[in-house]
């Protein structure tokens, strides 16, 4: 049985807020003790305010940086982080006491033009916003500095040689895959400045692709083996065994990608049809058919979750109590190969795994296109390699008579 926190006597403008701070705690599985000491910080706050004259509707971020400054400057060692004050502003926006952080303002050319060139991305391209602000927003600013001066950005004078340079200068630096989402971020950011009119010429043809052998390979699955071997590493008797298996099963049966994984929700499954909402790239929506074992996988999951407001499926074990993102299921797949003494593996060669084992039972390259919900066939085409059967049919007969090949 839980043990309830008793909630501290407290003076100063946020006492009346401390009953329903421990709730909004608990409602996110914070440990009793865990939660005591965020009340304990709660009450700091409140008689820092209270000592400055400060209401409830005066606590800004600015106000929040003088008390952990002040805290600091006092020689204490705990709550003295931006990071501290998180969690108490977050429950009192959410119950109206404190006013909404108000965004940094744009401030110069530049900043403008990559708000300017975000919110494209982000409005009428459908781009999710990790690919906007991690993979796109990064290069965009790194080749805009280069024409920035102190009288503003000067983009008139951008030519094919600047491209280039600015390819030459940076790809070194970076690993083939790294080089091609620059190369495709870069081809973005010269599309948008032509619709725009920040340039007067399209310069999306000066931007060369990368030399690679990544079409000239095979897809690299895993054998059953291996798959069997990441699976029985899962502890299924713990609830981040059950977890992790589930997770696991999901990325190798139907191929979904990590972020597709860390996506699906409470409501995205429809236990009376078999069917799962699958939220892809581009916010497209897809309907999948689930397979029973991921089911049973996902039900075994589901009778030791935690009970918490977040309709994520897959949870933190830790507090607070919230969805899993693209980066910690990755993390799944890589905890999985450490367990089972395997070399580390992405979590996307678990969908080019489900593609090939696909093949090998006999599915046609349409039916793995719509499996995996590629949106032009070229894609699925590459899985066309190890279809060894399929390619024996082509292959020319070697030559018996005239004295071998020519």
């Amino acid at each position: 049985m839980s043990r309830k926190v008793l909630v501290p006597v407290m003076s100063g403008p946020l006492a009346p807020f401390a009953a329903g701070y421990e709730s909004w705690l608990s409602s996110r599985s914070y440990s009793p003790s865990a939660a005591e000491d965020r009340l304990c910080q709660l009450g700091q706050l409140s008689r820092w305010l209270e000592q400055q004259r400060l209401s409830v509707g005066e606590l800004t971020d600015e106000q929040a940086g003088r008390f952990l400054a002040a805290r600091r400057a006092a020689g204490r060692l705990s709550w003295v982080s931006p990071r501290s004050v998180v969690l108490p502003l977050a429950f009192l926006r959410e119950v109206g006491a404190v006013p909404a952080s108000t965004p940094v303002p744009v401030h110069g050319p530049l900043e403008e033009l990559l708000a300017e060139y975000c919110r494209y991305l982000l409005v009428e391209r459908r781009l999710c916003e990790h690919t906007v602000f991690d993979e796109y927003g990064p290069p965009a600013r790194v080749f805009l500095e280069g024409f920035e001066t102190t009288d503003g950005l000067f983009l008139q004078r951008l030519s094919a040689a600047d491209v280039s340079s600015f390819l030459a200068r940076e790809c070194p630096r970076r690993s083939a895959s790294r080089a091609r989402n620059l190369v495709c971020a870069l081809r973005s950011l010269l599309r948008y400045l032509h619709v725009a009119g920040a340039i007067e010429k399209p310069l999306v043809w000066a931007v060369p692709s990368v030399a690679d052998l990544r079409d000239r390979t095979l897809p690299r699955g895993l054998e059953p083996a291996t798959v069997a071997k990441l699976l029985a590493s899962c502890d299924r008797r713990t609830l981040i065994g059950r977890r992790d298996y589930a997770i696991l099963v999901l990325l190798s049966r139907l191929g979904l990608r990590a972020g597709e994984v860390a996506s699906i929700g409470l409501d995205d499954i429809d236990w009376r049809t078999g069917l799962l909402l699958v939220r892809g790239k581009g916010s497209r929506h897809d309907m999948l058919p689930l397979a029973v074992d991921v089911g049973e996988a996902i039900v075994s999951y589901l009778r030791y979750r935690p009970r918490c407001e977040c309709r994520a499926l897959f949870l933190r074990i830790t507090a607070p109590r919230q969805g899993l993102n693209r980066s910690t299921v990755a993390w799944v797949v890589r905890a999985a190969c450490d367990r089972a003494g395997l070399p580390r593996v992405g979590s996307h060669r678990l969908r080019h795994t489900a593609a090939t084992e696909m093949l090998r039972a006999g599915a046609s390259l349409v039916e793995i296109g719509q499996v995996l919900r590629h949106r032009e066939q070229r894609t699925t085409a590459l899985y066309a390699k190890v279809d060894t059967k399929a390619l024996r049919t082509l292959a020319r007969p070697w030559p018996t008579q005239g004295g071998g090949p020519a």
